[in-house]
C-alpha cells in the first residue's frame, strides 16, 4: 500500500509533465498541473498514517520510505496543491499566455523533486535530489525574465551551488568512514550510516557533519548562508514562491536531520547539537533585523522564512520527543501559513502594482475577503494564538528549557516578541494608513487565488486549537526511530 501511495505521488506530476510538453496547450497545461497536484496530495495524506515503525524500502534500498520521510513529502503535497490552485489565476495576470506550458511543466518538475527527496533512502542519491531542486528551480525564479528576477537566479545558483559543494564533501567524508569501518564498498544507506556510526572515527564524522550542516544549511536558508533567499523568494512567481519556502525548506531540512542522527548514534558529543542551534538562533536574530526595516512586501515574506527555519533548527537541534514534535509540527504549519502569505502578498502586487510595503494602503476597505485572510495569516505567522504556529513555537520553547542550551530559549522567545511587533507593523500600514494617491488598486483577485488562502487559514487555525494525541505518537515515533538524541548535560544519548 505505501509503495503504491508513493509510486502515485511522484508518477502524477511525471505524467503531468510529459503531457504538458507533448501537447503545449496553456489551459491544458494548468489544468494537468492542478490535476497532478491532487493526486499527489491525495497519495500523501494517509501515507504518514499506515508508514509504520519500520521503513518500507524498495528499489534495492535506494528508496526508503519512513514516517519522517512521509511527513516532509505531505508537507511537499500541500503546498504543490495550494500554489497549483492559486497559479491558474494568477499566472494568466502575466499576460504571456505562450509560456505557460512550459512554466507549468517546470513547476511539475520541481514539485516532484520536493516529493521524491524526503523518499531516498541513500545519501548519495539525497544530494543528487537536492541538486535537482536547484537546477529546476533556477528557472523558474527566473521566469519572468526581468532583470531582477535573472540576477536572484544566478545569485541562486552560484550561493546554493556554493553549499551543496559543501554538502557533497562532507557525503565524501561520511562514506570514507565508513569504508575504514565496512570496507571500500557498501550501500550508503541512513541505516547502515547510523549502524557503523560508532565505530567511525569521531573527528572524521564530527568534520563530515559539519559540512555537510553548513552545504544543506545554504539550502534551508539559515543565517549566514541565507543571502540567497530574499532574492529567489521575492523576484519569482508567487507559486514558484510558495513552493521554495513551504516545501523546498522542508526538503534540504530532513538531510540535516538524517544526518544529525547519524552524529548522535557516533556519541561526537554536544557540538553537533550546538552548531546547530546556533545556526537557528543566528538565524532569528538576521531576520528579527530584516523584518522590522523591510519595504519590499515579498522579501517581507522570505525573511520569515529565514526565522522560522531558524525555528525549525532550533527544535531540531534541542532535540527529544518535545524538540521533534515541535519542528515537524512547525513543517506543516510554516508550509500553510507561508504560502498563505506569498499569496496574499502576489494578489496585493498585482493589484496595486508594486513591491513596496508603503505604496500598499486600505487592503481591508479595498479587499475585505481577501484582506482578512491575509491580516489573519500575518497574526499567525508571526507566532501568536490561537494558530498552528503558537502551538509549535510553544513546544520548541519548552524542549529547550529542558536542555544546556536553555539560553536559546530565552533568545528565541525575545526575538520573536520584536519580529511579532514589526511583522504586524508593516501590516498596520497597510491596513490602516492612508494613501498617498487616491486610486491605489485595479481590478479584482481571482477566485483561484482566494481559495488556496482559504484552504490555508482553517486548517491553521484547526492546528492551533486542536493538537491530536494521534500525532503527539506519530512525532514521538520519528523522535524514536532517529535515536532520541537531545542536547542534555554530557552530550547526546
Amino acid at each position: 500500500m505505501v509503495g503504491a501511495l508513493a509510486l502515485a505521488i511522484v508518477l502524477a506530476p511525471s505524467l503531468a509533465i510529459v503531457l504538458i510538453v507533448l501537447t503545449g496547450q496553456p489551459n491544458l497545461a494548468a489544468w494537468l498541473n492542478l490535476l497532478a497536484s491532487m493526486v499527489s496530495f491525495a497519495a500523501a495524506v494517509p501515507m504518514p498514517f499506515i508508514v509504520g515503525t519500520t521503513p518500507h524500502i524498495y528499489w534495492d534500498g535506494y528508496v526508503g520510505i519512513d514516517a519522517l520521510g512521509a511527513w516532509v513529502t505531505l508537507c511537499s503535497a500541500v503546498v504543490y496543491l495550494l500554489a497549483s490552485i492559486y497559479a491558474v489565476g494568477y499566472m494568466r495576470l502575466l499576460e504571456n499566455e505562450a509560456r505557460l506550458p512550459v512554466f507549468y511543466a517546470l513547476f511539475a518538475g520541481f514539485a516532484l523533486t520536493t516529493l521524491f527527496g524526503p523518499m531516498m533512502n541513500n545519501a548519495g542519491l539525497y544530494w543528487i535530489a537536492i541538486e535537482l531542486t536547484t537546477l529546476v528551480s533556477t528557472f523558474l525564479v527566473a521566469y519572468e525574465h526581468e532583470a531582477e528576477s535573472i540576477e536572484a537566479a544566478w545569485k541562486y545558483i552560484i550561493v546554493v551551488s556554493g553549499g551543496i559543494s559543501l554538502a557533497l564533501l562532507g557525503t565524501v567524508l561520511f562514506y570514507w568512514a565508513g569504508s575504514l569501518v565496512l570496507g571500500p564498498t557498501y550501500d550508503m544507506t541512513w541505516a547502515t550510516l547510523a549502524h557503523a556510526a560508532p565505530r567511525m572515527n569521531r573527528a572524521l564524522l564530527l568534520l563530515a557533519f559539519l559540512l555537510v550542516l553548513i552545504g544543506y544549511g545554504t539550502k534551508v536558508g539559515l543565517a549566514p548562508m541565507h543571502t540567497w533567499l530574499p532574492d529567489a523568494h521575492s523576484e519569482g512567481p508567487t507559486p514558484v514562491s510558495a513552493l521554495l519556502s513551504g516545501a523546498l525548506l522542508n526538503t534540504a531540512m530532513i538531510g540535516i536531520i538524517r544526518y544529525l542522527s547519524v552524529a548522535d548514534a557516533a556519541q561526537v558529543g554536544p557540538v553537533p547539537r550546538m552548531a546547530l542551534v546556533g545556526l537557528g538562533v543566528f538565524s532569528l536574530l538576521v531576520a528579527t533585523l530584516f523584518i522590522v526595516r523591510q519595504e519590499g512586501i515579498k522579501r517581507l515574506m522570505a525573511y520569515s522564512s529565514v526565522e522560522h527555519m531558524g525555528v525549525i533548527a532550533l527544535g531540531v537541534g534541542f532535540g527529544g520527543p518535545l524538540g521533534v514534535a515541535g519542528a515537524l509540527y512547525h513543517m506543516l504549519n510554516h508550509s500553510l501559513n507561508k504560502s498563505l502569505m506569498f499569496f496574499g502578498a502576489g494578489s496585493m502586487m498585482r493589484s496595486y502594482e508594486t513591491k513596496d510595503i508603503d505604496a500598499i494602503r486600505l487592503v481591508g476597505r479595498r479587499f475585505p475577503v481577501t484582506g482578512a485572510i491575509w491580516l489573519a495569516g500575518a497574526v499567525a505567522i508571526t507566532g501568536a494564538p490561537p494558530f498552528g504556529l503558537f502551538a509549535s513555537e510553544l513546544t520548541i520553547l519548552r524542549a529547550g528549557l529542558q536542555t544546556i542550551a536553555a539560553w536559546a530559549s530565552f533568545a528565541m522567545a525575545a526575538l520573536l516578541i520584536v519580529i511579532f511587533v514589526g511583522f504586524l507593523n508593516h501590516f498596520r500600514g497597510m491596513y490602516y494608513e492612508a494613501p498617498e494617491r487616491a486610486d491605489e488598486s485595479r481590478g479584482r483577485i481571482s477566485a483561484w487565488c482566494i481559495v488556496p488562502m482559504w484552504l490555508a487559514i482553517v486548517p491553521l487555525l484547526g492546528l492551533g486549537l486542536w493538537w491530536p494525541q494521534e500525532i503527539w505518537g506519530y512525532f514521538g515515533q520519528i523522535a524514536h526511530a532517529l535515536g532520541g538524541g537531545a542536547l542534555v548535560a554530557g552530550g547526546t544519548p
